[in-house]
């Protein structure tokens, strides 16, 4: 079985944001980047897999050189090689068609990746690469076993869960508790160093521009409302926080 598992380099969610350029451009100076968590999700559960079907994980990852240490880790951890698209993910469209192009050249039989990115949390290219590549795309996926050529899983829905099979090849977007993370232990991290990392240039062009980025606003000082008060704490939803 061919895997393909696609990662994305994230701020650490412990990370200070702000931005350069009259807030056009994000500030890299001191943020520390990890593999985007529901990925790490994916890569677990494409490594539980291949040991016990046999078969090669790849990791994908559309970023700049920066991101190498995020992919070196996702290769101690299990995955056998690594390609990197050479660019600035700028938008969903722009990063599936990457993915896309790739994927359709190496006939992968399990596309992996996170439900969503935590940086601008779109969760639309699992989509867009399932429609570009004519195949089936899923997600949230909760649970995920392989039978032959068929796969069966768990999947959230409103109100819900829901199992559902389908055949192979297929795109997945993945959640916990599909799999546990994994650690890299010594050797993973040893035998990382040597394992294909390849680097490809990106296909067409990202017109996307940035017009500027805003941080969300401050939180609001908190009220508190005595259990007695329930009018008050209905006026002042009613009227100031226009939930009612």
């Amino acid at each position: 079985m061919k895997i393909l598992v696609c990662v994305t380099s994230v701020p650490d969610t412990t990370a200070k944001i702000s931005f350069t350029d009259g807030d056009t451009k994000f500030n890299k100076a001191g943020v520390t980047y990890i593999t985007g968590p529901y990925d790490d999700y994916a890569l677990s559960r494409a490594v539980e897999l291949k040991e016990k079907l046999g078969g090669t994980v790849t990791v994908l990852n559309v970023g700049e050189a920066d991101s190498e240490q995020v992919i070196r880790k996702c290769l101690a951890i299990g995955a056998d090689d690594a390609i990197r698209v050479n660019c600035e993910p700028k938008d969903s469209y722009f990063t599936a068609v990457q993915i896309a192009t790739i994927a359709a050249q190496e006939n992968y039989d399990l596309i992996l990746m996170g439900r969503e990115s935590i940086d601008f949390n779109s969760g639309v290219v699992h989509g867009l690469v399932g429609e570009m590549l004519g195949i089936p795309s899923l997600s949230p996926v909760m649970k995920l076993e392989i039978d032959g050529t068929t796969a069966k899983m768990t999947r959230e829905i409103e109100g819900g869960k829901e199992d559902i099979e389908a055949s192979l090849p297929l795109v997945l977007g993945c959640q916990e508790p599909i799999a546990e993370w994994k650690i890299p232990n010594m050797r993973g991290i040893m035998t990382a160093r040597t394992k294909p990392l390849k680097v490809v240039e990106p296909v067409g062009e990202d017109l996307t521009v940035t017009e500027k980025f805003t941080l969300p606003a401050p939180k609001g000082a908190c009220k508190m409302i005595s259990a007695e008060n329930a009018e008050e704490l209905i006026a002042l939803l009613k009227n100031e926080a226009k939930v009612l």
